[in-house]
């Protein structure tokens, strides 16, 4: 017999962050699993240079993003990059003014979330979870996988205009998914 899990473990969403970074372009894979088992993909693809470091702070800034428009109140993070799962979690100091702008673009978000956890995953665990989400089975798909694609003008971190803060909205590249997880899903 299974046991239940605890109580603050109950109805946590689980968010697979990884990114690229090569001299063709950037981009990042989010994968959010919904706690009754339904899959979301959704790759992004940035029209600005980033880092792999700053390639995976959009990744995990843009899946937050999501989840905190969705009013997800429990979400657990996974990431293969060591320097930003260490800064995000206390352990490391952000040392160049881009991950320091991260950092607290990322801590002003915390606030959003009644459980946020990040963990470091190995690369070898985060590359075999991709290639498994591929393989999915007749019953996995039978619970509507689904890819999204779209990119992403400029970085999170860069200065935005102005906008009423009572009303909070999301960036235009995701309404057509908030549209669609809150409509169709």
């Amino acid at each position: 017999m299974e046991e239940d899990p605890s109580e603050s473990e109950r109805g946590i969403w689980k968010l697979s962050v990884d990114s690229s970074s090569c001299i063709t372009g950037s981009g990042a894979r989010l994968v959010l699993m919904i706690p009754d088992g339904w899959t979301l993909e959704y790759a992004l693809r940035f029209k600005f240079k980033a880092t792999n470091n700053e390639a995976e702070w959009e990744a995990l800034i843009v899946g937050l993003t999501i989840v905190k428009h969705l009013e997800v109140q429990k979400i657990e993070a996974s990431s293969d990059s060591q320097l930003v799962v260490g800064l995000a979690n206390g352990e490391y100091q952000a040392r160049e003014d881009p991950m320091a702008k991260y950092l607290s673009h990322f801590q002003s978000m915390k606030s959003a979330f009644k459980f946020l956890r990040i963990l470091k995953v190995p690369r070898a665990e985060n590359a075999r979870a991709d290639q498994l989400s591929k393989l999915a089975t007749v019953e996995e798909l039978e619970k509507n996988q689904t890819v999204l694609v779209d990119y992403l003008d400029k970085p999170t971190i860069s200065k935005a205009d102005v906008m009423d803060i009572d009303i909070p909205q999301e960036p235009n590249w995701m309404t057509p998914f908030i549209n669609w997880l809150r409509n169709g899903m």
